[in-house]
């Protein structure tokens, strides 16, 4: 199974041995791409159902707290009086909760995989500026280079920033501009030049060679992972 719906655990029918059937075809198919180093969309897919059964966790647990409760005995050994809630779990519920008992440790363990990969490979990057970098950093170009190979990847990069009551948040988008070859002659300060030339909107802009020393799939890891090391690195 390559992708799991959003809503796979109310979806269909609700059988602790079906969704487990599910959930695990998902698991073998991202820990396949894992080991091809892809890990992107698995990873974030990863992150958000985790995040969605958490969710339903807590409103699980809110939702029995906020239940009155009925005096079900005394505990005098610990001098305390016992209560037990009057929400009564039916058989549903009972089987949806023991399907998010299995699924999130399961989960979990993908994503901390994925993150062991991810922090080797953002590990082997080296990011470094072409030429003088200017003042203004919000527009510019990222060009992805790999060890034993020519071939550059030339992205023109925009950072948007977004701001909620409390803070700002920063993201950033890549757009890819072309396959090049890198030379002796066509350096990267040369590239850069060339995308003066061609894109007079940026007369001056802000670029970026991000260098692999792994040969990693381009975009379902090296751009994902370039993106946010570029992110971490502009100064805005």
């Amino acid at each position: 199974m390559n992708t799991l719906s959003e809503n796979w655990i109310s979806e269909g029918w609700i059988d602790f041995e079906y969704k487990k059937y599910i959930l695990l075809g998902y698991l073998q198919n991202v820990n396949v791409q894992f080991k091809e180093v892809k890990l992107y969309p698995p990873l974030a897919d990863l992150i958000r159902h985790y995040e969605r059964l958490q969710r339903f966790n807590d409103s699980k647990k809110q939702l029995k707290l906020s239940f009155p409760k009925d005096v079900s005995g005394l505990d005098f050994e610990n001098l305390q009086v016992n209560y037990e809630s009057r929400l009564k779990e039916d058989e549903m519920m009972t089987e949806l909760a023991d399907i998010v008992a299995f699924a999130l440790p399961k989960i979990k363990t993908q994503i901390e995989e994925g993150k062991t990969i991810y922090e080797f490979l953002e590990a082997n990057l080296q990011i470094e500026p072409i030429g003088i970098s200017p003042l203004y950093q919000r527009e510019g170009y990222a060009i992805l280079s790999f060890d034993h190979s020519k071939d550059v990847y030339v992205y023109r990069y925009t950072l948007n920033l977004f701001q909620s009551s409390a803070d700002v948040f920063r993201g950033i988008a890549l757009k890819f501009i072309q396959k090049i070859r890198h030379s002796l002659v066509n350096t990267f300060q040369k590239i850069k030049m060339d995308l003066v030339k061609d894109f007079s909107d940026l007369p001056n802009p802000s670029a970026w060679r991000i260098h692999s020393t792994q040969a990693i799939p381009l975009d379902e890891s090296f751009v994902p992972i370039s993106k946010r090391l570029l992110l971490k690195t502009i100064a805005v």
